[in-house]
């Protein structure tokens, strides 16, 4: 079969790939985008949607428990495990189809098949059908990342879930344990533990969520535990012997030195992603590879002449928006156009638990490491009218400063909606904001946004409401 040309080749159909073909056919350039699974990726179909879904249903069913504080009568509230989980796969396949309409848009060719780059611009795609061969000047990897596994820890389906599994869960657990308290992990805990389930989170580092500032951390530990979660910090899990006829798995757990024997029903494995490097030609063309993710400069360029990596292959922070808006940065490269960098540190990072965690920039510690002298503002939710109405007066707000220039720089929340409020402080880092900028803005009232505004006014003593 005669290879078929394109400018541009993009490798995996995720929020990274599908939104770099996007852009470069809006750009003019000829683009074919393969996927061996689903368009959207597994952000579409077993990530960032489908547990939003499912979060959402168990935030209904939390508030159904709190009717009456609001004046509200509920008899009993319950739930249909089966159909929340069909609503949740009904989200993500909506989504995923409305991805396949977006590249007959956009005239942009899709082959469902499995790639391997075979030369310097040429990819070979095996299909159910028949093997095809293209060529294009720039190829994009996209292939985005799975779920680890480690030794002794793997899932099964049955006992052990991936997180696959826990999306599709046939049964509401009993007793549950979560290994690994990133995103991840705790949003399935938060979910499962909402919905009846008895729930343990262990974590091999001296505190959850160890990627946010410390004092969000512990806010939101203390907060898990108020709400029945048990938290297992500086512990290790080094065995699990599961017993399929009697339903039940025993977790050897090493804390404080010795390690302790618990029973569980089910098993969550949330310990981190590997890159889906393998099998893509990539050796061969002297890409280099580095713990299962490929090595790039700022601009995602790997080194072999036209081979760009973008969004979980390439490295973290491993998250949907940030592999967008690479493939937006390197198909205006490829099309001679001068975007900017991505900046890491300018990433905001959500965790859709209960309460919500939402960060932008250097953690207070971060940046005192980094040498600032910083100045630091906080304000509780409970200072808030909004969420005072809203019933939701658990949460904060910080921001850290550059006590010399007045720069921004980083914020941390958690409470109610802080994933959506974190964009305002995200838009400020890109725009070079100062504490003046940010102090002088006017913020609506009565909002939960207000509590940015003063966090930033009680890094300079000039809070209002607190």
């Amino acid at each position: 079969m005669a290879a078929q040309n394109f400018d541009v080749i993009v490798i995996g159909a995720g929020p990274g790939g599908y939104v770099a073909a996007i852009r470069a056919a809006q750009l003019g350039q000829k683009v074919v985008i393969v996927e061996r699974e689903n368009l959207g990726g597994i952000c579409l179909n077993w990530g960032c949607i489908p547990t939003k879904a499912l979060l959402r249903s168990s935030e209904v069913f939390h508030l159904m428990h709190r009717a009456k504080e609001f004046g509200l009568s509920v008899e009993k509230p319950s739930f249909d495990l089966a159909a929340v989980i069909k609503r949740s796969r009904g989200v993500a396949n909506q989504l995923s189809s409305g991805i396949g309409h977006l590249m007959k848009k956009n005239k942009i060719t899709t082959i469902m098949g499995t790639a391997r780059i075979t030369a310097k611009g040429q990819v070979s795609v095996k299909t159910a059908k028949d093997t095809q061969e293209l060529t294009a000047k720039n190829i994009i990897l996209a292939t985005g990342a799975r779920a680890r596994n480690l030794p002794g820890l793997e899932s099964d389906g049955d006992l052990v879930w991936a997180y696959r599994d826990a999306l599709v869960a046939k049964r509401m657990p009993k007793d549950l344990l979560v290994i690994g308290s990133g995103a991840i992990g705790i949003e399935f805990a938060s979910f499962f533990n909402t919905m009846g389930a008895k729930t343990t989170v262990v974590e091999v580092m001296d505190r959850i969520l160890p990627v946010e500032d410390a004092e969000v951390s512990a806010f939101a530990r203390k907060q898990f535990v108020k709400q029945g979660m048990t938290i297992m910090e500086k512990a290790v899990v080094k065995q699990l012997d599961r017993d399929p006829k009697a339903g039940r798995v025993t977790a050897h757990i090493e804390v404080a030195g010795r390690v302790e024997k618990h029973v569980f029903d089910t098993v969550i494995s949330a310990v981190g992603i590997v890159g889906n490097v393998e099998d893509l030609g990539l050796e061969e063309l002297g890409v280099k590879i580095d713990r299962t993710h490929v090595v790039t400069d700022e601009y995602c360029r790997t080194g072999a002449d036209g081979v760009y990596a973008i969004g979980d292959i390439a490295g973290a922070p491993w998250l949907a928006h940030k592999a967008s808006h690479e493939g937006v940065m390197v198909a205006e490269l490829i099309a001679g156009l001068h975007p900017h960098p991505v900046k890491p540190e300018s990433i905001a990072g959500c965790t859709y638990c209960t309460p919500q965690i939402a960060s932008v920039g250097y953690t207070e510690a971060k940046a005192k490491e980094l040498g600032y002298d910083v100045k630091v503002g906080k304000f509780p939710f409970i200072g808030n009218g909004k969420a005072i109405a809203l019933g939701e007066a658990e949460g904060f707000v910080k921001t850290v400063f550059d006590a010399a220039t007045g720069e921004l720089l980083g914020a941390h929340m958690v409470g109610a909606e802080v994933t959506e409020l974190i964009q305002g402080y995200v838009i400020g880092r890109q725009l070079e904001t100062t504490e003046e900028d940010l102090m002088n803005t006017v913020f609506p009232h009565p909002t939960l946004s207000e509590m940015m505004h003063e966090s930033v006014l009680d890094a300079y003593g000039r809070v209002v409401h607190m």
